[in-house]
């Protein structure tokens, strides 16, 4: 634990100027709270007793006084409820930053096994409560102390028997907080978990809402948010238990410390031991110290809170990408699109059983190659190992006989591009989306990439142009529509490899001849593999790869395989590949 408080105490580190005005005005707020009683109990005790026009003079000065600890009371508050959560919002700024930049660099298996909802409850209820915690806690912590320690010192010095009678709850509320304390600690723990996976589900719902209404599932969805909102409510009401007696108790502390002071206070005045003033100035400093005694027991609260999803946000960044750049990996330049499988094989992490089987595979540069066979014999997989979305079981995977481990992913991927069959726009307009496949392209350049891709005409057809807004994954747009924008933004990339995963395989006929034109074109020159289950999209192809469970069964071109009447030609006849 001292490990990660110290790194969380390193976040100060850039704002520690701010941080240290922050405390210095904490101790300001805090010292006067404490002088204004004693100036009370000097103008009870001492002024009123003067002559009456020097007590006058006497209380105007001390109420000016008062006055001005007031403003100055005042300025500090508002430094620390306004500076303080700037700091606070510029750490949550600099987290959030950190644990962003850390997903983008995390694998494909990773997410595989994750929930958007999940992920994004990491990057904004967590951070927000740690924030929180990083900037309300300190200055808590240090006005409580000095509220505490110091109305000690001042009560004590009042009244002895008094102040041990005050301060002698502050153990039993102490202990009594730390009890519930544990408990809510657990039941905050659960609330977060709860409130990720409504998250997810909402997130599900939201992307998948076309699917809901299609098949008329509202019913189905608002059943299955129910179990999980039903779930929430009860972790919620296991907290409230105990924020409940734990509220309620030091509240009835508090009051008890009151009491027993004002009975005390009464019985020592009648003995002669205590003066009225001394009494009145006591009951005002129990108020000075009760509150800080909750404010730092409510610290515990907030410390759990903040704490648990600082846990969490570590257990995130303590999670290390599988695919990452080697020690001495170098960039990848002027390629020529040679590649080469030498006895590959692979299987998934969570899968003990092999995907691929000792692939040998030699693929010439500008070649066009084509991958079919049955679902699940590894297709995607097999390509997927060239831009190192998943290293190798066994053997390697070369690109102009470099091994692919060797080259740096930056400069590897920025050689490769992928049109894929679920095409994924980003919110904003055609321009954004194309120009994504080089990052400060200009609008000629894009125009250019559009008009490569079959896309020019009906992207000048669209009521803005090139600066139409597509919507949420460019919902406004058709299948074929989105295909060719995911062409043209890899013909703006520009890149020697390519891979087509069975991109037009959802498009109607129209729409598959236009994008397979487009496909055919960007393919002009450059090393290609072609998944696909349309002889439309493979008939080009210099060789074809039937892929099954053990491996490449066969290839040749689309006549040499159908000649010999193997998978491929049963394939063919089955009807699979006849469009």
């Amino acid at each position: 634990m001292g490990q990660k408080l110290r790194k969380l105490a390193s976040y100060y580190r850039p704002y520690m100027p701010l941080f240290l005005a922050d405390m210095f005005f904490a101790i300001v707020g805090a010292a006067v709270t404490l002088a204004i009683p004693l100036i009370v109990r000097y103008i009870t005790n001492q002024v009123i007793i003067l002559e009456p026009q020097a007590a006058l003079d006497k209380i105007t000065m001390l109420g000016l006084l008062m006055l001005v600890l007031v403003v100055i009371e005042c300025f500090c508050n508002y430094f620390i409820a306004n500076y303080g959560h700037v700091m606070g919002a510029k750490i949550e700024y600099d987290m959030r930053a950190e644990i962003f930049e850390h997903y983008q660099k995390l694998s494909f298996s990773f997410f595989n096994n994750q929930k958007v909802g999940q992920l994004m409850s990491r990057i904004t209820s967590d951070l927000f409560d740690i924030s929180e915690l990083l900037h309300h806690g300190p200055e808590d912590l240090v006005i409580s102390l000095i509220k505490i320690i110091g109305s000690f010192v001042i009560l004590i010095n009042i009244d002895v028997k008094l102040t041990m009678i005050a301060f002698a709850f502050v153990p039993v509320m102490l202990l009594y907080a730390a009890y519930f304390n544990t408990r809510m600690k657990r039941a905050f723990k659960r609330n977060r978990v709860k409130i990720a996976e409504i998250n997810s589900q909402i997130e599900d719902n939201l992307s998948g809402i076309r699917v809901v209404k299609s098949f008329a599932n509202e019913d189905v969805e608002m059943r299955k948010f129910e179990e999980g909102n039903q779930g929430f409510l009860a972790a919620k009401k296991n907290s409230y238990i105990y924020m409940a007696g734990y509220h309620s108790g030091l509240g009835a502390l508090t009051t008890m410390i009151t009491i027993a002071a004002l009975v005390a206070g009464a019985v020592l005045i009648t003995q002669g031991q205590v003066s009225v003033a001394d009494l009145v100035t006591f009951l005002l400093y129990i108020n000075t110290f009760t509150e800080p005694v909750k404010k730092l027991i409510n610290f515990t609260e907030q410390f759990q809170n903040g704490y648990t999803g600082y846990e969490r946000f570590m257990e995130m960044m303590a999670i290390q990408p599988d695919i990452e750049d080697y020690q001495g990996a170098t960039e990848l330049k002027s390629v020529k699109g040679d590649i080469s499988f030498e006895d590959v094989s692979f299987h998934y992490e969570d899968n003990t059983e092999t995907v691929l089987h000792h692939i040998n595979l030699e693929v010439s540069a500008g070649s066009y190659m084509a991958l079919v066979g049955s679902s699940g014999a590894g297709k995607s997989t097999l390509c997927s190992l060239i831009p190192r979305f998943y290293d190798v079981t066994e053997g390697a995977v070369k690109i102009d006989g470099r091994d692919v481990r060797e080259i740096t992913l930056k400069s590897l991927r920025s050689q490769i591009g992928i049109v894929q069959q679920d095409v994924y726009l980003f919110v904003g307009t055609v321009l954004d989306n194309i120009r994504y496949g080089k990052p400060g392209a200009s609008r000629a350049e894009v125009i250019e990439a559009a008009k490569n891709a079959n896309a020019h005409e009906f992207i000048m057809a669209l009521p803005n142009g090139y600066d139409t807004d597509i919507g949420q994954r460019g919902v406004k747009l058709s299948g074929g529509q989105k295909q060719r924008l995911s062409i043209a933004r890899v013909f703006l990339k520009n890149p020697p490899i390519l891979i087509f995963d069975e991109a037009t395989s959802a498009l109607d006929n129209e729409s598959e001849k236009v994008v397979q034109q487009s496909l055919e074109s960007l393919a002009k020159n450059r090393t290609t593999f072609v998944i696909a289950h349309r002889l439309s999209t493979i008939r080009n192809a210099e060789k074809i790869l039937v892929l099954t469970d053990i491996g490449i069964e066969e290839q040749g071109t689309h006549q040499e395989l159908l000649e010999k009447n193997g998978i491929y030609a049963k394939l063919y006849q089955m009807g699979d590949m006849k469009r």
